[in-house]
């Protein structure tokens, strides 16, 4: 891609996804940053693991895959995250997430600092790796730059307040969130009768947001600018799990956003690459042909 492509990175956790015996990379913000890498041949990733022998493993992952770990911290103390991992009869993952691990431990350094404002254009982060005080400071220690921020909220079982919720939406350009977290964000923000169309529109105007996504699974996507809005639903078929899916509609919501393009065609595209996602196990391909139809894709220019 063009040297002109905007330069994204993604801080928070990284953990293995835990089926039965079977493990695989995962985390959101890890699987964020592998579609952008894969889809733009760059980003950089800030986490930490562990110094145990599934940190290894990652650090190797890290590796095969040409991601840098540059900001790949070590922790000797706390063990690399893992989420046990169970499928509902729709495909729907529950995740079992464990507590104080190693990205959980993130600390705030100077290089860190200078990577969000020397070389980075979008910031993505979520949630749940600010669970912890240590890693919540380091996050929001690089909010109020002069970067992009692109929210996804994906809360977590028990793992969110209502002040992580309103600092991380109130510095984000871009919101991305299920339907079920619109309607917690509501209870805990807003604290008014739930509409989705009204609720994402008060949101996206309380907090000056550029754009504000509410996905709802298989029935779709819907997505909020200004007065615009647009819904997309793609029948899902030959579903293996949904693991991810919202990572990758989320890289490209990320990119289509800092290309400019219409909501509509931000909309299509995310939508389609998020569906094929789901026919794939776990949240990342083994196969990059995956992509070669997306990055054709996202280099077209707009409608």
């Amino acid at each position: 891609m063009a040297n002109s492509m905007k330069k994204i990175t993604s801080i928070g956790e990284i953990l293995f996804d835990v089926y039965g015996s079977r493990e695989k990379p995962g985390g959101a913000p890890f699987n964020f940053i592998y579609h952008i890498i894969k889809l733009t041949g760059q980003g950089t990733f800030v986490s930490r693991v562990g110094a145990d022998e599934r940190g290894e493993r990652m650090k190797n992952i890290l590796k095969e895959k040409n991601i840098s770990d540059r900001f790949l911290q070590i922790d000797k103390t706390h063990k690399t995250g893992i989420a046990r991992t169970n499928l509902n009869d729709d495909k729907v993952p529950d995740f079992v997430i464990e507590e104080n691990c190693a990205y959980d431990f993130i600390n705030q350094t100077d290089d860190l600092s200078k990577l969000i404002q020397q070389e980075t254009d979008c910031l993505y982060f979520g949630t749940l790796a600010q669970r912890n005080e240590v890693s919540r400071n380091a996050i929001q220690s690089l909010f109020n730059k002069t970067t992009k921020y692109f929210c996804d909220l994906n809360i977590r079982q028990k793992f969110y307040s209502k002040d992580v919720i309103e600092k991380s939406i109130n510095v984000a350009n871009v919101l991305k969130l299920n339907e079920d977290e619109l309607k917690l964000v509501n209870i805990l923000v807003l604290k008014n009768s739930y509409d989705l169309e009204n609720t994402a529109k008060e949101i996206l105007d309380k907090f000056s947001l550029d754009l504000l996504c509410v996905t709802r699974g298989s029935k779709g996507s819907v997505l909020f600018k200004g007065n615009e809005d647009n819904y997309v639903k793609i029948k899902n078929e030959n579903v293996i799990d949904t693991v991810g899916a919202g990572d990758a509609y989320a890289s490209v919501l990320c990119l289509g956003y800092l290309k400019g393009f219409s909501i509509k065609k931000i909309n299509r595209i995310a939508s389609q690459f998020a569906n094929e996602i789901v026919k794939v196990e776990g949240a990342l391909p083994t196969d990059d042909n995956i992509y070669d139809r997306f990055i054709k894709l996202l280099e077209e220019n707009d409608e």
